[in-house]
């Protein structure tokens, strides 16, 4: 009986595993396969003033609202639209010459076929991202995007699975040339995320939330350990820095390295913070974003909790930034 139900499931993994292996093979596909028809769109785009439309229905409309989602949080104004509505009032968010991106997995969706003489008269140059680049919807569309996939993914291959991811994949490929191309940066993104962690982490510095170096534990490499353990306990800041008498930057003591110098069985008196600490350590300075200050601290094989700040454009050590407090801050 336990024979059976492992074989059941090592079938089921069998089955997600496939799936997403299969969506993955056709990402490569359709990546190895884009043309300059998405700079010609990224540039129809660029050179209006107004919005951008898009346009589906069904999961080709869920997938619309996802890229519209990422669109207006990149810098590019855009509203969906629901193909099935369209027709019955919907029409009045359009200013002439507004942009429209049309999504249809089969390039023959009938709504969309009955739209697009009417979005001709509001003047609005149509892109299409299609799963036909030979159906009704991409001989009437003044630029393509190939959207086309192989097979679902799915057991029965009729679901919609790989023909979304790629249509969703090919709109964030667009929003990424958008950004480029606008030159949009993290304080661009910041400016439309001002809530939240992820807006913390944009637009808060390192100097907003620092510990200054008057409450940290500071020595000198000459200083015994148990000098460095007191300072900490007066400053229980998780580290201590070691620093010249100008505070220039030479070392950081974490409470790690007091756990592994108890380990050695020594005597505090006998060794120095300089025999201890950890020599030209990771820091950051004072102006950089807090997403900085996380990803030097995260983004590593064996991640850290505190990182020294010192002074813009130089070595001058002013405090000390904790991941605890990065992520306990509130926004104001």
């Amino acid at each position: 009986m336990g024979d059976k139900k492992e074989k059941s499931i090592q079938h089921l993994i069998g089955v997600a595993e496939s799936v997403i292996k299969a969506e993955a093979e056709e990402l490569l596909l359709v990546a190895n396969r884009i043309d300059h028809d998405v700079v010609k769109a990224a540039e129809i785009i660029i050179n209006h003033s107004g919005k951008i439309v898009i346009c589906g229905l069904g999961k080709s409309g869920i997938i619309g609202q996802k890229i519209v989602a990422t669109l207006n949080s990149t810098g590019t104004r855009a509203v969906f639209l629901h193909a099935g509505e369209a027709l019955h009032g919907d029409l009045g968010i359009y200013k002439p010459g507004d942009p429209t991106i049309l999504l249809s997995k089969s390039g023959s969706t009938e709504e969309i076929l009955q739209l697009i003489p009417v979005l001709r008269e509001f003047n609005s140059v149509l892109i299409g991202i299609v799963g036909n680049v030979s159906s009704p919807v991409a001989a009437n569309v003044d630029v393509i995007i190939d959207a086309s996939v192989s097979r679902e993914a799915d057991p029965l291959g009729v679901v919609p699975t790989t023909s979304t991811t790629v249509t969703m994949a090919i709109g964030d490929a667009l929003a990424a040339v958008l950004m480029v191309a606008r030159n949009f940066k993290h304080e661009d993104f910041a400016r439309f995320h001002p809530g939240g962690s992820l807006g913390k982490r944009l637009r808060l510095r390192v100097k907003d939330i620092m510990k200054p170096l008057r409450s940290v534990a500071t020595a000198k490499a000459t200083d015994s350990l148990q000098k460095v353990v007191i300072e900490m306990t007066k400053n229980p800041q998780g580290a201590a820095l070691i620093v010249d008498d100008d505070n220039h930057l030479e070392g950081i003591f974490t409470e790690g390295d007091v756990r592994r110098c108890m380990a050695l069985d020594k005597d505090f008196h006998e060794i120095e913070a300089g025999q201890a600490m950890t020599a030209n350590p990771i820091f950051i300075t004072s102006d950089a974003i807090l997403n900085d200050a996380i990803n030097l601290m995260e983004d590593r094989s064996s991640q850290i909790s505190v990182l020294p700040v010192v002074e813009n454009g130089g070595k001058i050590c002013i405090g000390l930034i904790r991941l605890h407090d990065i992520y306990q801050t509130k926004l104001v």
